[in-house]
């Protein structure tokens, strides 16, 4: 991956770069292990465990936010797996992965030959993390930092959504972003496990699969399902 780093790396107290990405790109690859995402073996991903001291980085960053990026969430895991299994669906385009956490809906949308992948998150250590995967799958990502939902649409053919309708006023926010994209000609792509807010009135299903979810074992599956936002 070009990033070398010693075994259990750590953010030592009083280092006046603890919070510099080089700093917390060491720190992901030394302490969350590489392991094969269930049910996609094509795709290999930084996980975090019960030894990866995640705290660490909160503790040297007041910024520092739930690392969602650093777990398998079911909406981005039956994407990833949906855009593998029908690659035609992206073959060719210049395809957004919104909110992207770990970058694996991204990271299977370029396995699946999209012609240009971007990948957009607010948080800082998700973009580090989304970089380091896509090293470690060989392929390429242009990465965004920020909330692209209080923009104007991205010049994409496909925008993959995984896993954001966890919580009211993000979904709310998306679903106005999602609205102004299909206007500008942009096909939708949703992943989800059926959260609470999930526009289920505007979606057209494709394909079910079952898959873990963010907190749960990996040996324990949920339906999740991929649709056209419609």
């Amino acid at each position: 991956m070009g990033i070398s780093a010693k075994h259990g790396e750590t953010l030592e107290r009083g280092s006046d770069d603890a919070t510099s990405p080089d700093r917390i790109r060491r720190f992901i690859a030394a302490n969350l292990p590489v392991q094969t995402v269930p049910g996609i073996p094509d795709i290999r991903l930084h996980k975090a465990g019960p030894q990866s001291g995640l705290r660490r980085l909160a503790e040297r960053d007041p910024q520092f936010g739930s690392p969602y990026w650093a777990h398998y969430w079911g909406g981005g895991l039956v994407l990833a797996r949906y855009l593998l299994d029908r690659s035609e669906r992206v073959a060719g385009l210049r395809v957004l992965d919104l909110g992207a956490g770990s970058g694996i809906v991204g990271i299977a949308a370029a396995k699946a030959g999209a012609a240009k992948v971007h990948a957009t998150d607010v948080d800082p250590y998700a973009i580090l993390a989304i970089e380091l995967n896509a090293a470690l799958n060989g392929v390429t990502i242009d990465t965004m930092l920020g909330d692209l939902t209080k923009g104007k649409p991205p010049k994409v053919d496909l925008i993959c959504v995984g896993d954001l309708f966890y919580e009211a006023a993000l979904a709310k926010s998306v679903i106005a972003f999602l609205d102004c994209c299909l206007a500008q000609g942009i096909a939708v792509l949703i992943g989800d496990p059926w959260r609470a807010h999930l526009p289920k009135s505007r979606l057209q299903p494709l394909a079910e699969y079952a898959v873990p979810d963010f907190g749960e074992d990996a040996a324990r599956t949920r339906p999740a399902g991929v649709f056209a936002f419609e």
